[in-house]
């Protein structure tokens, strides 16, 4: 998901170099688990799904080889950089805000948002967005990070190092949630979901303790957002590098928010 980068903006801004990386390693980490979910509710070929916030390609194109040549995807976020060289070949791809215009029109089989809403201010009104857009019987896949549920970075939090990667990872949340993100929203989707009036709701959660793609997540991560750690009295910069370094060596066992994922069925 992309917004800029204002005082009210998403923290991590698409323009910056480093979206791509964490574009990559998002989708090393959790693209097997939207696409286990993906294909369990039966989405394939000549279907149309909507990808909300796609940021990176990885999830738009995995979309358009299950619904192949007589199938649509419609790759939509509020900055396009990462997935407008992917449009073409039964892919669209569009600039649109979630929360703010109204839905692609013709209605959808799927529609699909991965750690998108939690940055969202109005939430209920890109919820609203997203079920209408749903044809009769279509399915609504919502994936988002609950960080308050697991909020280490270190879950083993064995010696200065981790206690250094749990306190930057604590700045974090602290700028996340001074933009408005939910640390909580990932526990509510279910409910959410049967108050939208979604039928079939279903949800599990996914979270790895360590992995490289962690490792390269965290290290983009953290040079996204240094200059705000250091700005809010988060972090020193001299703290940061060494964090860096620690990540650098492989020897930290880096963990993920949990990823909730929950989906419902329109009733027909």
């Amino acid at each position: 998901m992309a917004e800029h980068d204002t005082d009210r903006g998403y923290l991590l801004d698409n323009r910056q170099s480093e979206a791509g990386i964490r574009f990559g390693a998002l989708a090393e980490l959790f693209d097997p688990v939207t696409f286990r979910h993906v294909d369990g509710l039966g989405i394939g070929p000549g279907m149309r799904c909507w990808e909300v916030g796609a940021g990176g390609p990885s999830v738009p194109l995995g979309l358009a080889e299950r619904v192949g040549p007589t199938g649509t995807v419609i790759a939509t976020d509020i900055d396009v950089s990462w997935t407008r060289d992917i449009a073409g070949d039964g892919i669209e791809v569009y600039s649109h805000d979630v929360a703010a215009d109204p839905p692609p029109p013709g209605g959808f089989d799927l529609v699909h948002a991965r750690l998108v809403l939690v940055h969202v201010a109005d939430r209920a009104q890109a919820l609203r967005s997203m079920v209408q857009a749903l044809r009769p019987g279509g399915r609504l896949l919502l994936e988002d990070a609950d960080p308050a549920l697991q909020p280490l970075l270190c879950p083993d939090e064995s010696g200065p190092e981790q206690r250094l990667a749990n306190r930057l990872r604590s700045g974090f949340r602290t700028l996340m949630a001074g933009r408005g993100a939910d640390l909580a929203y990932g526990r509510t989707l279910p409910r959410v979901l049967r108050e939208a009036g979604l039928d079939d709701v279903q949800a599990d959660a996914y979270f790895p303790i360590t992995s490289p793609a962690c490792a390269v997540l965290e290290d983009a991560t953290v040079r996204q957002i240094r200059h705000r750690l250091v700005a809010e009295g988060l972090a020193t910069d001299e703290e940061i590098e060494r964090h860096l370094a620690n990540v650098a060596t492989g020897r930290l066992d880096l963990a993920t928010a949990p990823m909730i994922s929950a989906w419902g069925r329109r009733p027909l």
